[in-house]
């Protein structure tokens, strides 16, 4: 019998995944484990948690999966209660598993636990691989208040930044700039009587045809800097994002390399029509969409007269870490290997090294 730290956040997925607790958990039991429940209270609660486990582990050696073995943390929701969980245990030997029950589940997909089949879930809980993934840190500056969407603090969690005035955020699934992040950072001020893809389809057709283009400097490795319109950046830790889009085909967790993928200058009509292509993986090389090796990408706003900045300007360049728009430019991501253990199903669409 195991034991199974589980937190939960209630409000995944318009409040079902807390209702439909009790019968996961019961299911959890049935298999012949123990369930130790955490309930979020609100955003950035379920990272306290983690790190409330982690250090009952490292301390006192408390609450691990078996005699000597390091304790399961079990994200139960979407990604954004996974995105929490991992910040918290990052760095340590704890194990990140998942229950899902959110509405894009990617961090499920790319380690191939079912989204629709609770038994199949548990058994990764029970059989599952643990493996040591990457992950990306990003560094910016914090965007300002909107709609009651408070300004992001610097977790201590999270080490400290190396610029002054800015925050540092690691990412476990994706991070982008450009159209997706304005459109996901648009979702705090308009569309909140949608749900779900709903929502994001309808946010994406009523911004991309008014949205001022942005101008960046960007800096690969030791590359030559790129001046020019940014329309698209994303740098992923596996393949799929928004519920199952290939955004970056050929990434996953355990990659030497990160992998990025960039469109400096697309057709307002070629971003309407980029959610069909997106979702193959067939977007690579269409509409001059560049795919890249990065270890270190560098991102600056560039002023009026072509200056790059060190700091914020206006309008803001957006920069998401796991799906939440909480950063602006300048900003830098960085690809780091093994920093969470991740258990996922015994066999997964991807290499391990």
């Amino acid at each position: 019998m195991g034991l199974f730290h589980c937190i939960v956040n209630p409000a995944s997925r318009d409040y079902r995944c807390g209702k439909q607790w009790p019968k996961i958990r019961a299911a959890i039991e049935q298999h012949g484990h123990e369930v130790k429940e955490y309930m979020t209270q609100h955003v950035g609660h379920a990272s306290h948690l983690s790190r409330e486990i982690r250090s009952r582990w490292e301390e006192h050696g408390e609450g691990g999966e078996a005699e000597g073995k390091p304790p399961v943390v079990v994200s139960v929701g979407g990604d954004g209660v996974a995105h929490e969980v991992a910040s918290g245990i990052r760095g340590s030997d704890l194990i990140l598993a998942q229950i899902p029950f959110g509405s894009g589940n990617d961090f499920c997909i790319t380690n191939n636990i079912s989204r629709k089949n609770l038994d199949q879930a548990i058994d990764v809980l029970e059989h599952g691989i643990d493996r040591h993934c990457g992950a990306w840190r990003l560094e910016g500056f914090a965007c300002n208040e909107e709609k009651g969407y408070p300004v992001a603090q610097q977790n201590p969690w999270d080490g400290s930044p190396h610029g002054e005035g800015r925050i540092v955020r690691w990412v476990f699934l994706e991070s982008d700039a450009g159209i997706t992040s304005a459109i996901s950072r648009a979702k705090l001020r308009r569309a909140k009587w949608l749900k779900g893809p709903k929502k994001y389809t309808y946010l994406g057709v009523t911004t991309i045809p008014v949205w001022p283009r942005r101008k960046i400097q960007m800096q690969i490795d030791d590359l030559t800097p790129w001046q020019g319109d940014i329309t698209m950046f994303t740098a992923t830790t596996g393949e799929t994002f928004g519920g199952g889009y290939k955004v970056n085909p050929g990434m996953y967790p355990t990659r030497e390399k990160g992998l990025v993928v960039f469109a400096p200058k697309l057709s307002r009509l070629a971003m309407l029509q980029l959610m069909g292509p997106v979702k193959k993986g067939k977007h690579i090389g269409k509409w001059g969409i560049y795919q890249q090796d990065a270890m270190k990408i560098e991102l600056w706003p560039l002023s009026k007269n072509g200056t790059p900045s060190d700091q914020p300007l206006h309008p803001p360049t957006y920069i998401q870490a796991d799906g939440e728009p909480l950063i602006q430019l300048p900003a830098t991501l960085e690809w780091h290997r093994n920093q969470i253990v991740v258990r996922g199903a015994t066999e997964v669409d991807w290499p391990s090294e």
